[in-house]
């Protein structure tokens, strides 16, 4: 499997604007294997929707067949286990798209959030006690914000090989979701203490 999927064409970028096809990216991924059963088991989907989103994920190189178990059906798996959601140099059908994928993801990871908040109380105290969720609006230099960014990164991705190397999971851990965002403002209209 290839160290980071790229999505390096405005309609490969556009396949990942569907919600169900996040959610599948990320059951497959997180069962290393899953057929296209599975997913409608676990996602409350019918089989044909599932098959036809996969395949769909398929064509653009988002998924493969991996090898078959017994019986008829085939289990899908990851060709890696992150998505590059950048529409730079795809000219404008490339950003347009870029931006749908990455509207439809960002979806996905704040009800992915509301679900797990919403269950925290049934949570063991030393489970509910690490989780956390905070939001910090101040003022940076450009280059401040890389280096909070990369600073960010870097804490996030010291675990994220355990996502495709599941010995280096330790007894005891669960899936966790590590998301991270930095944004910056639009310029303001006026300067401050400016005259219009």
């Amino acid at each position: 499997m290839s160290e980071e999927m790229t999505a390096r064409s405005a309609k490969a970028l556009r396949a990942l604007a569907h919600p169900l096809r996040w959610k599948l990216i990320d059951l497959v991924g997180r069962e290393e294997t899953a057929t296209a059963t599975r997913c409608a088991d676990e996602l409350g989907e019918s089989v044909a929707s599932c098959s036809y989103h996969l395949n769909i994920l398929a064509k653009y190189g988002f998924v493969e067949q991996a090898p078959s178990g017994p019986g008829r059906e085939k289990p899908w798996r990851l060709t890696s286990f992150n998505q590059n959601l950048s529409g730079e140099g795809l000219g404008v059908d490339g950003e347009l798209a870029a931006q749908a994928a990455t509207e439809v993801f960002l979806d996905h990871e704040l009800n992915r959030m509301k679900e797990r908040l919403r269950r925290q109380a049934l949570e063991p105290a030393e489970w509910r006690d690490a989780v956390s969720f905070a939001g910090v609006t101040t003022a940076l230099t450009a280059e401040e914000l890389r280096e909070v960014t990369a600073a960010l990164s870097e804490v996030a991705q010291r675990f994220a090989r355990r996502a495709s190397d599941r010995g280096a999971i330790p007894a005891g851990a669960r899936e966790v979701r590590i998301f991270f965002s930095t944004s910056v403002a639009p310029p303001p209209k006026t300067s401050r203490g400016g005259a219009e």
